[in-house]
């Protein structure tokens, strides 16, 4: 499963790839020239439309001063030449001293978009001059990406430390919600399994529940627990069949749930505050009464016994 930090990388490299012939020949041109500002103008000006995606090239001498003008298709700006770039975010770390760099993501003080930059050594013989700056708008470079598979693996949050520093002083707090769980969950259930419920989370503690729906993915509805227990609920919802696409299997649902309740009442002071499950994904989410997280898909939630939640597994505690 690719990672973020996976994605991240790819698309670097690829603008990398991309980019570092048509920059390393500009950089060769403008080597012949420096530091003639009107030339180097000349020189960037027509090499923008070689560089794919770029929408802003300037030059750099060592001392991150400008030499250019600014330059974009629509010609360039001389207001920047001499312009002391020192402080801009992509020169707090190293410089490459042949071939080319990519910076962070950053806000742009020129164009106010975000951009990352493309930063490309100028030498002459042994001599490092400068750096040309190709600059990148992220719309740009994104307008045609496709989203990337989720990293669906279980990942652990902890919570704010003041409420882990505090929780062997509380006692669980017996709900409205817990007094009708049973007919609750059933409710729950029903509504995932025929009526468009794709997402559902349950705060135990406050006795409401949020449902996303596949007829309006973009809202979500709520309910308190009067509603929740509440028979002719179904009548709110339009009959749906159960998603081909889900991961999760329709009986797990009920599964899933039952495992709540028992996460629940395991202990007065650690405790289920709240529980989401995404039958499109197949992720489960819990967090704890310590203010601790998890995220883990529905078959290894359902895997793992009430040893591995009070940590007698020798599993990492919640």
């Amino acid at each position: 499963m690719t990672t973020v930090q996976q994605t991240i990388l790819e698309k670097k490299a690829a603008l990398a790839d991309a980019v570092s012939a048509p920059l390393a020949r500009l950089a060769e041109h403008c080597a012949a020239l420096w530091p003639d500002a009107d030339a180097l103008d000349r020189a960037l000006l027509d090499g923008l439309p070689s560089v794919p995606d770029c929408h802003l090239l300037y030059a750099w001498d060592v001392n991150g001063i400008e030499r250019s003008s600014m330059i974009r298709a629509s010609g360039p700006d001389p207001s920047w030449r001499g312009r002391d770039l020192s402080e801009r975010p992509y020169l707090k770390h190293h410089l490459p001293f042949q071939g080319i760099m990519l910076s962070s993501v950053y806000l742009s003080t020129y164009t106010y978009e975000y951009c990352l930059t493309a930063l490309q050594a100028v030498r002459r013989e042994n001599q490092l001059l400068g750096f040309i700056a190709a600059d990148f708008a992220v719309n740009d470079l994104l307008r045609d990406s496709q989203l990337s598979a989720q990293d669906a693996r279980w990942k652990q949050f902890r919570g704010d430390p003041s409420v882990r520093g505090t929780v062997f002083m509380q006692t669980r707090t017996h709900s409205v919600f817990d007094e009708h769980i049973d007919s609750a969950l059933e409710r729950i259930d029903m509504l995932m399994r025929e009526h468009g419920v794709f997402h559902g989370k349950i705060h135990f503690s406050s006795g409401r529940c949020s449902f996303w729906l596949y007829d309006d993915p973009y809202g979500y509805r709520l309910h308190g627990v009067e509603e929740i227990i509440d028979p002719e609920l179904c009548l709110a919802y339009p009959v749906r069949p159960y998603p081909e696409k889900a991961i999760t299997p329709a009986s797990d649902i009920i599964k899933v749930l039952e495992q709540f309740k028992t996460l629940r009442f395991l202990d007065e002071t650690i405790y289920l505050r709240s529980g989401s499950l995404n039958i499109m994904n197949g992720m489960v989410g819990l967090t704890f009464s310590c203010d601790g997280s998890h995220y883990m898909p529905v078959a290894e939630f359902l895997k793992r016994d009430t040893n591995f939640w009070t940590g007698q597994a020798a599993q990492p505690k919640i």
